[in-house]
């Protein structure tokens, strides 16, 4: 595969390319961007992923910057999935963590075999829990 992806820990989003890849991925929080925006530039890590300048992908972390950090958004546009942007994105922010105590994420449907295709495990016996005002999963 030869395409100009470029990774990047220092990119700035617009709010509608930003808003355009949530929605493209049937995730609620499209339809809060007043809140979505801020929390994601707020974010300890943001990474972008874009092919000739179009945001395709995009994660982020939040952490004490110490012992954990919990990846709480990852996506990748529907037309750019499967070429390696997830796992490239995924990588970066590992390199950014490398030595913390605790890298650490919720995934379900065909998140869980693709994070697992990225070292992660299930955490134990721990069963994930949330108060939760969506319905997209």
């Amino acid at each position: 595969m030869n395409i100009d992806l470029q990774i990047s820990l220092e990119d700035n989003f617009e709010p509608g390319e930003l808003i355009e890849l949530y929605r493209a991925n049937h995730w609620s929080s499209a339809r809060k961007p007043e809140q979505l925006i801020p929390a994601l530039k707020n974010s300890h890590a943001l990474v972008t992923a874009r092919i000739s300048g179009k945001l395709v992908g995009l994660a982020n972390a939040i952490s004490d910057g110490y012992l954990v950090v919990y990846y709480p958004h990852m996506l990748v546009h529907p037309e750019y999935q499967g070429k390696g942007i997830g796992s490239a994105m995924i990588k970066c922010l590992q390199e950014k963590y490398a030595g913390f105590h605790q890298q650490m994420l919720v995934a379900d449907g065909k998140a869980v075999e693709f994070y697992r295709a990225n070292g992660f495990s299930r955490a134990g016996k721990t069963e994930p829990m949330w108060i939760y005002d969506g319905n997209d999963h």
